[in-house]
């Protein structure tokens, strides 16, 4: 048996078809047709023997690489082992090559077939080819040669009851054990100041064990004072445990947002996983919008800690690829502009409605110390229970308990699915607290939860919330803190500064939360753009304060030009800051300009001019434009150049750019105004080590994938811009969906003339922070034709030839030509036409140095 790859078996074809097309001759019975060895040359014994393609089989039996399909549904991409097709009609074999997959009870186990309803299987052993058409009626098999493409039809009643994307837990890939680093680094150095940030994301995977650390070091400087100081955000141990469907975390984290507001902790949880559920068992991440007047500096923080740090462009932006470990519990967002003012708010994130099948039990434990990066607040130690069941008619019933020395709620809810109307939840929960001045309180508070997606309206009301709370209600989090009231300054340490400190939060428990609203509503207008609205207002007992955001905008296009409106509001109890912004945004294409259409090829269509403009409630004007686009072949390279004019500190511009490479991302940018300089980068990627070596690549996921193909240097990964190969054959892709089928596939016209892989496509199944490992087979070596001749007479049409040391496989085509890649310089070639010793030779064979140079050599050789 012989294993092809789909070069080899292209290659294959075409010889092939010329005999199919002289086959095509009277048949001398039903049963078969023959084939006649004169129509290829009038010597016969210059042919090899072909009998086997007398009965129609066209393609020899052996392993195929193939993609898997069972019922329309991609399975997989394996090797699977093909025999000659039995009682196959004429079309069959035409479209299959001929031949049917060998699958025994293990591959009809993992296509989800329900082996009790079919005894007759159990005496098929491991390793034994099943008839599949015979013994499961109604079963179909269709196998597509020039696809590589395996289609099975199983009847739906032969399945077992598992939903539709389930993958079986024994393909889940644990990954190998690895270090992983994750860094990014950011700096910024101005006529003032200087300022550096550096974010470490490291890690341990041994089995189904993650062991990872998230730390942080910040740097500032200027006017006589400067501050240096290291803060270690998280360290835990996390696992999943299969059987229950839930991942298991010791350490620092987070609690869930089903039930109660999230909460930092270092302890443990416990919690059932939706992950390991197919998607239509089981989505919601916060998105945080804003409006720059400048080029800002934008920080989002969780819990005290900066989660997330970066540049952003003037006019209105929207982050949505934070990091999932933080992707619960209330974001505080602050925006430094270029001027030194700063706009700040808070990004609520509280999930859709609870719903859950019918059936399905989700909980949540978790037990340890309140943790938060606000030096307001104390640890005391805490546990929480969350449970939500699915019930009959679409309702689902969820409740839980939050204990504490100082502090004991419970809470209860309902949920129901209304069909077309959308999804409702309703909850209430009961607390006692005991605060920092030894007051004792008790209350309740009252939640509304609501979504709905008009589709045929283009409306989608992401989610509309509403929580009430008696006068004496207060949280877990109200209750950590070691004050009635206070401020959170963003420096501690500043007594040589003369400059008052900058407030980052305050808190006074004497105001205890109210009601709180929150909306996140968009509206599709077809071909006339989009409306979007979203925000919130949190209202206090004891004052007449509240802290407000919100946010409205206006985007639309035609032919190819780009435009938006936003305006956003923000305002915070006990801060100063209260902000107006309205934006307008512009983009056209230069391809538009120059009136011509767009080719992506060419530099000058991929760039664009931009017109940014906005004021604030203080009357500060802001007006910039620029161009921008992408450069370099694989378009991984992103400029912008502006220039404007600001009301408050006068003509400014900017240059930056960033680069998305193989080894991490660079980026590079300068700002100017009338009063100051600055220049600000960002570099950031990840290093891997594996039993292999190490590897470089761009910022890691939380799981990621390692791509092994041992000498292929230098080849692209489809679909992920500017990943490839290193020089030793390694790279790595990022971000991969864990539980979920994740196709690799190498991008074979990347290769250079002398890299070939046998098979450039893999699929993987990871679980929860693995790095797993895709494994490709390349031959690195010469492609070559070579001409074989045996005596004085070419060998036959159609023998099948074998390189030794590299096991290069081909076919002999006319003149005895062989085409083979991946040679070595000297070899031996193994050609067989028949059965036996007398119907094979070895024709060694040398090639010159040149030949590395050469798209394709051309050499001879003799066959002894």
């Amino acid at each position: 048996m012989m294993k092809k790859s789909r070069t080899q078996q292209a290659l294959s074809v075409a010889p092939l078809s010329a005999m199919a097309l002289a086959a095509l001759f009277p048949t001398i019975s039903v049963a078969e047709s023959y084939f006649n060895p004169a129509f290829l040359s009038e010597d016969v014994a210059s042919v090899a023997d072909l009998s086997r393609f007398e009965k129609g089989s066209h393609q020899a039996p052996g392993e195929y690489r193939v993609d898997i399909w069972r019922n329309d549904e991609f399975i997989a991409t394996e090797d699977l082992q093909f025999v000659e097709t039995a009682n196959a009609g004429p079309g069959e074999t035409v479209k299959s090559g001929g031949l049917t997959p060998c699958l025994d009870v293990a591959w009809l186990t993992r296509l989800g077939l329900n082996m009790l309803a079919y005894p007759e299987l159990a005496k098929y052993k491991a390793g034994v080819c099943v008839p599949v058409t015979e013994a499961i009626p109604g079963a179909e098999m269709t196998f597509d040669f020039a696809r590589l493409r395996l289609n099975i039809s199983l009847p739906q009643a032969s399945l077992l009851n598992s939903a539709r994307g389930y993958i079986p837990p024994d393909q889940w890939d644990e990954g190998i054990p690895a270090a992983l680093v994750n860094y990014s680094f950011t700096g910024n150095r101005s006529t003032n100041n200087d300022s550096y940030y550096l974010s470490l994301q490291s890690g341990l995977n041994y089995g189904p064990w993650r062991l990872r650390n998230n730390g942080a070091w910040s740097y500032t400087s200027g006017d006589g004072y400067s501050a240096n100081a290291w803060k270690n955000i998280s360290t835990y141990l996390q696992r999943s445990i299969v059987p229950l469907r839930s991942e298991l975390v010791m350490g620092d984290s987070n609690t869930g947002t089903d039930v109660f507001d999230s909460l930092g902790f270092r302890g443990a949880r416990l919690y059932s996983s939706d992950s390991m559920y197919p998607d239509s068992l089981q989505g919601y991440a916060p998105t945080v919008r804003g409006i720059a007047r400048t080029n800002a500096k934008i920080i989002i923080r969780q819990n005290g800690f900066v989660i997330y740090q970066s540049y952003v462009s003037p006019g209105a932006f929207a982050i949505s690829d934070l990091n999932p470990t933080s992707s619960s519990g209330d974001l505080e967002v602050t925006l430094e502009e270029k001027d030194g003012s700063l706009q700040k708010y808070t990004v609520p994130y509280s999930t859709v409605p609870l719903l859950q099948r019918e059936g399905r039990l989700k909980y949540d434990l978790v037990a340890g110390d309140f943790r938060s990066g606000n030096s307001q607040q104390d640890t005391p130690f805490f546990t929480q229970g969350t449970l939500i069941a699915g019930l009959p008619e679409g309702y689902t019933l969820y409740g839980g308990t939050q204990l504490a020395e100082r502090y004991t709620s419970a809470a209860l809810g309902l949920g129901k699915n209304l069909g077309e109307w959308g999804a409702i939840s309703m909850d209430v929960t009961h607390a006692r607290s005991k605060l920092a001045d030894d007051s004792e309180h008790q209350g309740q508070s009252l939640r509304f939860l609501y979504a709905k997606s008009l589709s045929s309206y283009g409306t989608n009301f992401q989610l509309l919330g509403y929580r009430y709370s008696t006068r004496g209600f207060y949280t877990l989090d109200d209750v950590a803190y070691k004050n009635m009231e206070g401020y959170e300054y963003k420096r501690e340490e500043n007594e040589s500064q003369n400059e008052a400190p900058v407030i980052q939060n305050y808190h006074n428990l004497r105001y205890s939360k109210r009601g709180r609203f929150q909306v996140n509503i968009s509206q599709s207008l077809g071909d006339y753009g989009s409306l979007y609205v979203s925000g919130s207002q949190q209202t206090y007992w004891g004052t007449d304060e509240d802290n407000t955001w919100y946010q409205a905008g206006y985007a639309s296009g035609w032919r190819g030009i780009s435009y938006s409106v936003s305006a956003s509001w923000s305002k915070s109890v006990g801060l100063a800051s209260n902000d107006r912004i309205v934006a307008f945004n512009l983009s056209v294409p230069f391809s538009t300009l120059l009136g011509h259409g767009y080719s992506r090829d060419k530099a000058i269509d991929r760039a664009y001019a931009t017109f940014a403009a906005s004021r604030n409630s203080d009357g500060k004007n802001t007006v910039q434009t620029g161009v921008g686009g992408t450069l370099l072949e694989d378009r991984n390279l992103n400029y912008s150049v502006t220039q404007g004019h600001s009301s408050s500190s006068g003509y400014s511009g900017s240059a930056n750019a960033n680069w998305q490479a193989t080894y991490g991302t660079l980026g590079l940018g300068y700002n100017y105004d009338r009063d100051r300089r600055e220049f600000n980068w960002q570099a950031s990627g990840g290093v891997v080590g594996h039993a292999d070596g190490v590897t470089l690549s761009q910022p890691l996921g939380d799981t990621n994938v390692l791509i092994k193909a041992p000498g292929a240097s230098g080849v692209s990964v489809e679909n992920q811009t500017g990943v490839k190969t290193d020089w030793r054959g390694y790279a790595v892709m990022p971000y991969a969906t864990v539980y979920r089928y994740n196709r690799i596939a190498l991008d074979t016209n990347s290769m250079d003339n002398h890299t070939d892989i046998e098979n450039n496509v893999s699929s993987v199944v990871p679980t929860q922070g693995a790095l797993v490992r895709a494994a490709f087979n390349a031959r690195i070596g010469v492609r070559a034709i070579i001409t074989v001749k045996r005596g004085n007479r070419a060998v036959p049409f159609g023998s099948v030839v074998r390189e030794e040391a590299s096991g290069a496989t081909s076919m002999v085509g006319d003149d005895g030509q062989i085409y083979l890649s991946g040679l070595p310089l000297k070899g031996k070639l193994l050609i067989q036409w028949g059965e036996g010793k007398g119907s094979q030779c070895f024709a060694p064979y040398a090639l010159p140095e040149e030949s590395l140079k050469q798209a394709v050599a051309m050499a001879t050789a003799t066959c002894l």
